[in-house]
């Protein structure tokens, strides 16, 4: 949701969504064949002058998902078996505006979290004004795992979203360094019930919650767009676990309780409502805090909600990609009319 309203912004599948741009490691992944990348002649060269002795590009593969970025797997050859690596490229002229900022911020991120609990990609290489590339671009390894995002064993998968999401918000930041505070995604004014809502007054009462100021908060280092497609997993059963977190573009400083409340909602839209609803009861059991007050948990959970008012489309799109073809509009409109329904049963 970088700098746009709502879910609108990097909400890739895999590195990364708000649903938006992100790489997909599944060595698998097959690009569109009506792709038409951007000429990358300079990135290409660019990139290869951050590889190692006797290292080339052997291949590039345009990966699907993305929303704000054109993202490419870079596969290697060498003496030593090299490692692929991801590149990311703002191409769109918004975020070619804002690549500075946004790339920047995400190469910081990195280095912060580099032997940290949180498993996260390593920096390679960073031009965020393209001054050497064709557009602003980030390069950086490719880490192992996929993004899941289909209903079979999402119920083994939301603990340990939990868990992660808690040792996230455990990082030590100084405040010197601490990132910038939380922007909201969406506002009264802009926010859009489905057309064939049943319940006016239900997105009334929502609107009219967000309306009013913030409850009081304490800062947190957070993701800011912690859901599934941009957490990588590997195994199963017992052997599940996360392998990767990934974009941390919209990284910034804010309540536990909207990082906790944005996966939530996601998690509403990709399994249902009650599958939203137990979340912040899993973050609690892994030892997470969140604000006592109910009043003020259902402000920030209502506030992430209506961003993806009428129908999640925008996050949708790279979730039908990525095989979830079941996610209609008008399925997730319902769903999302639903969980704003429970948020309130439960918390207003």
């Amino acid at each position: 949701m970088t700098g746009e309203s709502g879910p609108a912004r990097d909400t890739s599948t895999t590195t990364g969504g708000s649903p938006g741009d992100h790489p997909d490691p599944d060595p698998g992944h097959r690009p569109d064949p009506g792709d038409h990348p951007e000429p990358w002649g300079a990135t290409r060269e660019w990139a290869a002058s951050h590889l190692g002795d006797g290292e080339r590009i052997a291949s590039a593969v345009r990966l699907r998902g993305g929303w704000t970025s054109v993202m490419r797997r870079l596969d290697l050859e060498g003496p030593h078996d090299p490692a692929p690596l991801v590149l990311r490229s703002f191409v769109k002229p918004f975020y070619v505006r804002h690549a500075e900022g946004l790339l920047t911020r995400e190469a910081e991120i990195l280095r912060l979290l580099a032997g940290s609990p949180v498993p996260v990609a390593r920096l390679r290489g960073l031009d965020a004004t393209a001054d050497r590339c064709d557009h602003p671009s980030l390069l950086m390894s490719l880490l192992p795992g996929t993004i899941r995002l289909d209903d079979a064993d999402a119920g083994a998968r939301a603990p340990l979203l939990a868990r992660q999401l808690v040792a996230v918000h455990r990082i030590a930041v100084p405040e010197r360094s601490r990132p910038r505070v939380y922007q909201a995604w969406t506002a009264p004014e802009r926010v859009r019930p489905p057309a064939r809502s049943g319940r006016p007054a239900l997105w009334r009462r929502a609107v009219e919650l967000i309306a009013g100021a913030a409850p009081p908060w304490r800062g947190r280092f957070l993701h800011r767009d912690f859901h599934p497609g941009n957490v990588l997993f590997e195994g199963a059963g017992d052997t599940l676990r996360i392998t990767g977190v990934v974009d941390w573009v919209e990284t910034s400083w804010g309540p536990a309780d909207l990082d906790v409340a944005h996966c939530a909602t996601t998690l509403a839209l990709l399994h249902g409502p009650d599958a939203g609803l137990v979340f912040a009861g899993l973050y609690r059991a892994e030892g997470g805090e969140l604000d006592g007050d109910p009043r003020a948990h259902l402000y920030w959970r209502v506030l992430d909600a209506l961003a993806f008012a009428p129908d999640a489309e925008k996050v949708a799109v790279p979730w039908r990609e990525s095989g979830r073809t079941d996610l209609t509009p008008e399925l997730l409109a319902g769903r999302l009319e639903d969980y704003l329904q429970a948020l309130f049963d439960r918390w207003g």
